[in-house]
């Protein structure tokens, strides 16, 4: 019950002059005596700090906690926090911590070089199921290899190479037990789109190979040095849907340009739009060999009729694995004994023999060419290396254990800067072998060396047996490798769940299938970081209500059952307070003011005294969400109300401190740790004072 004002009491002893003096026992108890707390002041005198609370209203206060700003720290230790992290939010070296130096030498040992870590405690065990899964992925490799380089435009061979010297590299740095390094379709349409725009690969083949080879040192340099710098949250801006999207629409360009193998045709258009190459296929209708179209189609069919078994007997996955391989020896037989090259199929012919020649002096950094390269270094490596990862961190969820991202990143840019001094074009960890690499059980990154041991003695003693292999095998197996890719399952499930994760991954394939693959890299990207603007700068905010019978607090809208408190108007803001967002916050606010002010108008309940605001989402505020935090409260000022803060982060009482809006603006203990604290505050006062009248000479009455 609220306090009578106090009144003079009538003191222990006599004031008359009569009297005796008082004796020091009386004196004592005068001491002790408490001074009277004065009048619980008005609505609008709360946020002073020359106020006692009256009896009731001090328990109340000694019943909530204490909103309480963190110790100030030095700038530099500041700095070297933030710093810490943003960069190193995994702490990678505190394992180094209270170590010796010969300890620290040797976990430093394991954390560059991950295969010291688990060589010492290899077993013959391990050795026979990565033996099998090495030799698995290399049947799949090798027609895959050769495959993937005439999809760049480059030499055959080149395939090869790229599957023997960077899955080395790879097993030595990279921490995934189940990636299976190569070269991949997407990144090699890539470099052969982007290249082929300069130089032609038919009239200058020396020259464009010096670019594809200077392209992939570049491509190396980036993704080593965004693992080096912890920069790899930049490949994040590539979300799953732009993923999803742009690989289906590259899937789709890579298979449609292989019309050009299956029916044998010897021109064919540079462009990878869906229209161009399509005009191209059917404008040249006397160049169809119906040879090799039978042939592409009988391959295609038993490709994909193997894939499709291994799909519903996961057992027999080896039996699609091997099926690439099994095509192109079946294939190089048949056009052997048939002697189908004479009758317009055409053949790989003669490949190299021998190891991966050193390639140093072939990159350019002088030639008028190099811009070309180097734009496709960065736009390829990026790509490259979003697929690497995201393929590395699934298997690594289904075994249960965990990848460094960073460390993936500089093992992607070594093996590639490696690979440009040998021969070798951009690769990186594909989906396709890495998954038969998975299933095939593989223990550690041994099977990547075993896998580059078989490429190893294919360059040295097989190679002449790939004079016979069709193009038209290689076609086919790129098609049937591509369908997989088109994730016609992952699009449904965005569409359901998220439609501006459908209108991007939407963006993404029409981008890539009607215009070029740069096209839809670009309008994908613009399309995510757009929307991630807009959710900087339109927040959520809702009003909160309370859950009957409990002390929760819940968005109205998502708990119709909530009740709003008479008299109180509480707010949630989703988002930290930045520029992008205060101006829109402000209006916002105001209009939830005045949506409140005109409903209460209407029902005839109590009137609106009290603006909760609810931070516990707001992370961080910048000065402009201060300067709006102070148009706020003179707004909420001028119509009489009085403004709560709930629940504001550490790094928020910082700031509004520093700035002096709590205190000169806002008496702290208008700031209260839970809504319910709040409410509970504001509801005593609500029901234990009236609120005096505006008075006409009050300034919020003459602006």
């Amino acid at each position: 019950m609220l306090q009578t004002p106090y009144k003079k009491k009538k003191p222990p002893y006599s004031t008359s002059p009569h009297s005796s003096l008082p004796t020091a026992k009386e004196k004592n108890q005068k001491l002790q005596q408490k001074k009277p707390p004065k009048p619980y002041p008005s609505s609008r005198q709360m946020g002073t700090e020359d106020y006692t609370f009256p009896q009731g209203a001090e328990e109340l206060h000694r019943r909530h906690h204490t909103v309480e700003a963190p110790q100030p720290q030095p700038f530099l230790k500041s700095l070297q926090y933030s710093v810490k992290e943003t960069l190193f939010p995994d702490d990678p070296f505190r394992q180094f911590k209270n170590q010796n130096a010969s300890r620290k030498f040797v976990l430093g040992l394991k954390y560059f070089l991950p295969i010291f870590e688990w060589a010492p405690r290899y077993n013959l065990k391990f050795f026979k199921s990565d033996l099998i899964a090495g030799i698995t992925i290399a049947s799949l490799a090798i027609p895959q290899g050769i495959s993937y380089a005439k999809l760049a435009n480059l030499p055959p061979i080149l395939g090869l190479y790229s599957s023997f010297v960077p899955p080395l590299v790879y097993a030595v740095l990279g921490s995934s037990r189940d990636l299976a390094v190569g070269t991949v379709a997407v990144a090699s349409l890539l470099t052969g789109a982007m290249l082929s725009k300069e130089v032609d690969a038919e009239k200058d083949p020396k020259l464009y190979l010096h670019l594809a080879f200077t392209a992939t040192f570049f491509a190396g340099v980036l993704e080593a040095s965004l693992g080096i710098f912890r920069l790899g949250f930049i490949v994040d801006f590539l979300s799953h849907a732009t993923i999803v999207g742009f690989m289906g629409g590259a899937a789709t360009v890579v298979s449609l340009q292989q019309l050009k193998g299956i029916f044998g045709l010897k021109h064919f258009t540079d462009s990878t739009d869906v229209i161009s190459v399509m005009r191209s296929v059917f404008s040249q209708t006397h160049e169809w060999r119906w040879e090799s179209g039978v042939l592409g189609c009988g391959f295609l069919f038993f490709l994909l009729s193997t894939r499709y078994f291994s799909i519903k007997k996961p057992k027999f996955f080896w039996v699609a694995a091997m099926a690439p391989l099994t095509s192109v020896i079946l294939g190089s037989l048949l056009v052997y004994f048939t002697h189908a090259e004479r009758h317009g199929v055409q053949v790989i012919g003669d490949l190299k023999k021998g190891l991966n020649p050193l390639s140093g002096s072939d990159l350019i950094f002088t030639s008028p060419y190099m811009s070309t390269a180097v734009k496709t270094g960065l736009i390829t490596g990026i790509i490259a290396l979003a697929e690497g990862v995201a393929v590395g961190r699934s298997f690594a969820m289904f075994k249960n254990y965990n990848i460094d991202g960073n460390k993936e990143m500089i093992a992607f840019g070594m093996m590639n800067i490696v690979g440009s001094f040998t021969s070798c074009y951009l690769t990186t960890g594909p989906f396709s072998r890495s998954a038969v690499n998975y299933n095939a059980g593989c223990k550690t990154a041994m099977s990547n060396i075993v896998m580059a041991i078989a490429v190893m003695f294919t360059l040295l003693f097989l190679t002449p047996l790939f004079h016979y292999t069709p193009l038209v095998v290689l076609s086919a197996i790129i098609i049937s490798a591509m369908l997989g890719l088109i994730d016609y399952q992952a699009a449904i499930h965005l569409w359901k769940v998220d439609k501006f994760d459908f209108l991007v991954c939407m963006s993404a394939y029409v981008g890539v299938v009607f215009g070029s693959v740069e096209i839809g890299l670009v309008v994908a990207v613009a399309i995510s970081i757009a929307r991630l603007l807009l959710f900087v700068s339109r927040p959520k905010t809702a009003v909160k209500g309370n859950i009957p019978n409990s002390m929760i607090y819940r968005n109205t809208e998502q708990y119709p059952s909530s009740r709003t408190v008479p008299g109180i108007l509480i707010l949630e803001i989703d988002a930290p307070i930045y520029f992008a967002n205060a101006s829109y916050l402000r209006e916002r606010i105001i209009r939830w003011i005045d949506e409140e002010e005109e409903r209460v108008k209407q029902s005839g309940e109590s009137s609106l005294q009290y603006i909760i605001l609810d931070m516990s989402a707001v992370g961080n505020i910048d000065t402009s969400g201060i300067s709006m935090m102070v148009e706020i409260k003179k707004v909420i000022d001028r119509r009489a109300l009085k403004l709560v803060l709930s629940n504001p982060k550490g790094e928020v009482v910082k700031k509004l401190t520093r700035s002096k809006f709590i205190g000169d603006h806002l008496g702290k203990e208008w700031m209260f740790l839970t809504v319910g604290e709040a409410v509970e505050a504001c509801s005593y006062m609500l029901h234990t004072f009236k609120t005096e009248p505006a008075s006409k000479n009050e300034p919020w009455n003459n602006v």
